[in-house]
């Protein structure tokens, strides 16, 4: 089952988004992601596995006050880097998360 976490305050909000993933892994997933408000634009960060997974591959650079993450349970899609969320648009300035289909 997917799961959102989100975050926006003055410190660094990737902690408190992984935390919550952390918190969400007993629903099951299999696919990770994070993205964040960083002061050189919109970043983002996926992996497919566990949380434990993209918490060790997770840029020491990856910081941001504000950001969203989410644990996917493929249900259209293969559990792979690519289809893990958020997703970015085109043009870089809109990280997407949903649960569901669009």
């Amino acid at each position: 089952m997917c799961g959102i976490v989100g975050s926006i305050g003055a410190d660094d909000a990737v902690p408190v988004i992984v935390e919550g993933l952390g918190r969400l892994e007993y629903r099951g997933y299999d696919s990770a992601g994070v993205a964040v408000v960083a002061p050189s634009g919109l970043k983002v960060h996926k992996r497919a596995g566990r949380v434990d997974d993209l918490v060790a591959s997770l840029p020491k650079r990856l910081k941001g006050p504000a950001g969203i993450g989410h644990t996917r349970w493929a249900t259209h899609g293969a559990p792979t880097d690519r289809n893990a969320h958020p997703h970015l648009s085109p043009d870089g300035r809109i990280a997407a998360i949903h649960n569901g289909i669009i």
